[in-house]
């Protein structure tokens, strides 16, 4: 399990964002076919629930008005550990 080191930054929403010393593990999810043509991958991302990282598994979305790219989260490299960037979408 990763130790947490401290919060990072506020946003705006007042969500903190929590890094870790080393990231955890993603599982090794395979992707199924689309269910139809409007539908867009959205990769596997962290949710920082009960005091740790939890894994919110990958799945299809259908595309929204205006937004039709998913942008994947990542993790980023910070002074002391790393950090959660959610996915997003363009």
């Amino acid at each position: 399990m990763a130790a947490v080191l401290g919060a990072i930054a506020f946003t705006g929403n007042a969500q903190v964002r929590v890094f870790v010393r080393t990231r955890p593990v993603e599982p090794v999810v395979v992707r199924p076919a689309p269910p139809d043509r409007e539908s867009v991958w959205v990769s596997g991302e962290w949710a920082w629930r009960h005091g740790r990282y939890e894994y919110v598994r990958p799945h299809y979305e259908r595309m929204r008005p205006g937004r039709h790219e998913w942008i994947p989260g990542h993790w980023r490299r910070v002074r002391g550990g790393e950090a959660w960037v959610p996915g997003h979408w363009r």
